[in-house]
């Protein structure tokens, strides 16, 4: 049950469905957030012009509901969404993309995000294949050439393990994640049912 404060309203936390990134902070009403429900598409209530406003209907930047839930007290929304570009009205991927002092960071948060927001990047790759781009070779080439690199970077981490070269380790660790990441995409598997597997290990 959502509770809404005296002034019909409740702050609404959208995150990243995939990445798990923190984008913004805003605020819904209750004609806010039934209109999120039924258009799919993240709607907020305007404090300052007192009307509701759609993410994204003038920049084209929309957020896709995925899942909404509110925390232990009903007070509070955590709105899990899909963003089409930057989220934040300056370009940042963020709204929260500011040290305390001011200076912008670059530090995308949390830092696993990285791994969901590359796997969204492969997916939008194989549905635009891109002529110039490596994913698309890989895409290409379907799961014997996928798999072959796959097999290869495999390899290379065992290699610099073995050489007990940490900076090597990270770094074919990276290629070896990035393929794999193709190889779930060319496969139609999803990082999230990867990691609904891993979660019920975790459980088990």
């Amino acid at each position: 049950m959502v509770t809404f404060d005296r002034d019909g309203l409740v702050p609404a936390i959208v995150q990243h469905a995939v990445s798990g990134e923190v984008l913004m902070l805003g605020y819904m009403n209750e004609a806010a957030l039934a209109h999120t429900q039924t258009t799919g598409l993240v709607t907020f209530y305007s404090r300052s012009r007192q009307t509701l406003w759609t993410k994204g209907e003038s920049s084209g930047n929309t957020l896709t509901l995925v899942e909404m839930r509110h925390d232990c007290d009903g007070d509070t929304l955590l709105v899990l969404a899909l963003p089409a570009g930057p989220t934040c009205h300056t370009g940042q991927p963020s709204c929260f993309a500011w040290q305390l002092d001011g200076t912008p960071s670059s530090q995308r948060v949390p830092a696993l995000s990285m791994l969901g927001r590359l796997a969204v990047l492969v997916d939008e790759r194989k549905q635009t294949m891109p002529p110039d781009s490596y994913t698309t070779k890989l895409f290409s080439g379907g799961v014997d050439r996928i798999g072959k690199k796959i097999g290869e970077e495999a390899a290379e981490m065992i290699i610099a393990a073995k050489n007990v070269n940490d900076q090597e380790l990270t770094w074919e660790t990276a290629d070896f994640l990035y393929h794999a990441l193709v190889l779930l995409a060319n496969q139609g598997v999803s990082l999230e049912m990867v990691m609904a597997e891993l979660e019920r290990r975790h459980k088990v």
